[in-house]
């Protein structure tokens, strides 16, 4: 089954796109056939990367602004995607902010940022996209990305592990109250991956130390998160909802 052939036509919207996983999964959009809008606050990096998905066959790209911690901005977003008149099909979940440091240590302002980013931002994506679906008598699918680190801790990154364990439970409760709207809520838990926000990391002793714990003893690569990302957003996962699928090199399997 050709899941990339699925994809074509169908118009995402994806969040955080500016940079890390959402330029990643844009660009397989785009060469998947899809059209694409991508939404971040670093709109010059979304011009550029819009540059580049258009050369790689999306059927259309939309670039809008977007800080998904803002309500009003999400609304704003959305009602610039509806004056194109074409609705979405997909919404990935993707806009993202770490968070390390010693929970006693941590500003509470930076601990709001983390959740206001990770949890409220997609939060607020969701609903404007279901209500949008909903009004117009259609279901969608949302893709939220969430993260291992939902599921199980690790020191240092509370308000991250929190922040997503979050998601992980919002998408099961999302995808038990709008299935039958028809639309489906899933998430990928990506496990440790070498990405903008994480590369220093694993040059360090505590990094290396780190990638040893996973049993296939490497860190991912983002372009092992297509398959998962295929298979929520189009018809080849259409009985799947308030799933959460990690793709993490067995690292859940582990007690490590």
């Amino acid at each position: 089954m050709d899941l990339g052939a699925k994809l074509k036509g169908k118009r995402l919207l994806i969040t955080g796109a500016s940079s890390g996983f959402g330029a990643h999964f844009a660009r397989l959009a785009a060469r998947c056939g899809a059209a694409v809008v991508i939404g971040a606050r670093r709109v010059a990096r979304l011009e550029a990367l819009a540059v580049e998905l258009r050369a790689l066959g999306a059927a259309g790209v939309t670039v809008i602004e977007c800080d998904v911690t803002r309500e009003a901005s999400v609304t704003q977003a959305f009602e610039t995607i509806a004056a194109t008149g074409d609705l979405l099909d997909v919404v990935v979940n993707n806009a993202g902010l770490g968070g390390g440091g010693a929970s006693m240590e941590q500003a509470l302002a930076d601990f709001d940022a983390v959740v206001a980013t990770n949890l409220r931002g997609a939060w607020l994506i969701a609903n404007e996209a279901a209500r949008r679906w909903k009004a117009a008598g259609r279901g969608g699918a949302i893709v939220n990305i969430a993260s291992i680190q939902g599921e199980r801790v690790s020191s240092g990154v509370a308000a991250y592990s929190i922040s997503k364990a979050g998601v992980v439970h919002m998408t099961k409760s999302l995808a038990l109250e709008w299935a039958r709207y028809g639309i489906r809520v899933n998430a990928i838990e990506p496990g440790y991956m070498h990405t903008e926000m994480t590369g220093a990391l694993w040059e360090t002793g505590y990094g290396r130390a780190m990638i040893q714990r996973i049993p296939m003893r490497r860190l991912g690569r983002p372009e092992e998160l297509d398959g998962a990302l295929l298979l929520l957003a189009t018809d080849a996962g259409a009985w799947m909802t308030g799933a959460c699928i990690p793709v993490d090199g067995g690292h859940l399997c582990s007690t490590l």
